[in-house]
Parts: structure tokens; sequence; C-alpha cells
């Protein structure tokens, strides 16, 4: 009898995928992606790298970051595997403790709008912080932030290891003022298991899933760029930091997150009828 209802349960639950694949399908086409099906350093086309420690202007990258980010050092950032392997290591680099990478696709690839979807699995040391994020990118000028606004697809810290949150960073809305648009969920073996985790953006709202289970929702409130700065392109950013605030001296190094795979949907154009199709229906 158990066998018979895991099997119901089994079909009904691979239905319900289904369903939702089909109609993804249906409104999204695939833009770019990142499968990782090669070895060595990331795709020099798709991906580059912010170097350092933050200074001058932002010392610690606007936090207490511990690490340098470094450029092109596959001990940091490399594909191996079929995945994108960002890892951290207890090391002295310059004037910091700690080495890691922060890959993005700032000047190559930007979007306004669509589907963004990471496949990862994360670290579960206390003193690590990996995140999948998004900023605006400009030609004429360095981002400004928060007025800019910041979009974080998903981040985790070692310190709350089966919690996931999400949010947006504006001038109204913002953890500095406490007004912060946060939504979070409970997720269990995020260091052992791969999980999906997306968000669907579109002129008036922004959505966030992991695994396919929407768990936040932000929508424009009206209020202008302050509340709702994101109608230009953004670019992706994937990191591993280390922070010395969430019980790092208890942490086994290195530290790594895997990533499987990066894709960008774009909504495919509404289908306008054609003459014959009216000519069928008798106009």
């Amino acid at each position: 009898m158990k066998s018979k209802w895991r099997f119901i349960v089994g079909a009904v639950a691979a239905a319900v995928s289904l369903v939702g694949y089909c109609a993804d399908a249906q409104r999204y086409r695939l833009a770019w992606s990142d499968e990782f099906d090669y070895k060595g350093l990331p795709d020099s086309t798709k991906w580059t790298y912010d170097v350092g420690d933050g200074c001058p202007v932002f010392c610690g990258w606007g936090g207490s970051e511990e690490q340098y980010y470094t450029y092109k050092r596959t001990n940091n950032a490399r594909v191996e595997s079929g995945y994108l392997v960002i890892e951290a290591h207890q090391e002295k680099f310059g004037d910091a403790d700690y080495t890691s990478a922060r890959v993005v696709t700032r000047g190559k690839n930007e979007w306004l709008y669509g589907k963004i979807e990471v496949r990862a699995r994360l670290p579960g040391g206390s003193g690590t912080s990996p995140a999948i994020w998004m900023l605006p990118y400009f030609d004429d000028r360095p981002v400004k932030l928060p007025e800019d606004g910041q979009l974080d697809i998903m981040v985790h810290t070692g310190a709350e290891l089966d919690v996931i949150h999400g949010m947006v960073h504006t001038s109204a809305y913002n953890l500095s003022l406490g007004t912060e648009r946060m939504g979070h969920i409970q997720l269990s073996s995020v260091d052992k298991r791969f999980h999906t985790f997306s968000i669907e953006w579109t002129p008036t709202k922004i959505e966030w899933f992991v695994d396919g289970k929407k768990y936040h929702k932000v929508v424009d409130d009206g209020t202008g760029k302050d509340g709702w700065p994101f109608f230009n392109p953004f670019y992706l950013i994937l990191n591993l930091s280390v922070s010395q605030g969430q019980g790092l001296e208890s942490t086994s190094w290195p530290q790594r997150m895997e990533v499987d795979f990066v894709r960008v949907y774009q909504r495919k154009p509404k289908k306008r009828p054609q003459v014959d199709e009216f000519m069928d229906e008798g106009f």
C-alpha cells in the first residue's frame, strides 16, 4: 500500500513539474547561459572579475568582508567536472588573510527583465557568505548605491545554514534604514545538495523562487525611482565572501560554492494572429 501511495505521489509531483516546465517554455526563451561544460578559467566571453578588497572607496566591499578577490586565479575560480567552483582559502594575500573570487558579467552581458536561474551548492562554513545578485550597468558612470538599485537573487550565511534570503536594495528600502524588502525560506542541506535559485523580473514586480517554489515578491509601489529603480539593464554577480563576525574561527578551509549552470530567459513576444487565421474563422 505504501509503495502504491509513493508511486501516486511521485506521479503527481512529476505531472506538476511538467506543467510548470511547459508553462515556462510557452512564456520564455533561453537568451543566455553558461553550462560550465569546459575546463579551466571561467569563459572570458561571458565573465570578468571584481578584484581586491574594495578599497579605497568600499573597503571590505561595503561591509566587514575579510577576503581579497583575485583575478584569473584558478585557486579561487575555475571550471572543473562540469561546475564553476568559487573557492575561499585562508591564506595571506596582500593585506588580507583570505582569498576568494567574485565573477561578474558586467560589460559582457546585461539584461532588462526576464527569468534568471542559477543551480548551485553552497558552502557550510560559519564565516562564509555566498551570493547570487545583480547590479545595474551604465556606460557613462559608475553605479550609485542604493539609489540605482541592487537585486539579491540569493544571499546565504553559514551562520544561518538552513536559511536563504532574497531582497532588493533601493533609496527607500534598504538595510541601513531598516526598511528592507526581504524574504526568506528554510532550506535544509544547502551544503550537501544542489538547489535552483531564481527570480522572475517584470516591469512591475520581482518574484523569488527556490526549486520552483515562490517564497517572496516585491512590486512597484508607485513611489518612483526611490522605491523602484529596476528599469535599467542589470548584470549578474556570483561571489563567496568571508566575514569575521560570523564565527570564522570555527571554519575549516577551503570553502567552496559550486555552480551547475546559469541561465537567463527572456519573455517571448506575444504572437499576433496571422491573416489566414482570421480567414479560417470566417472574418
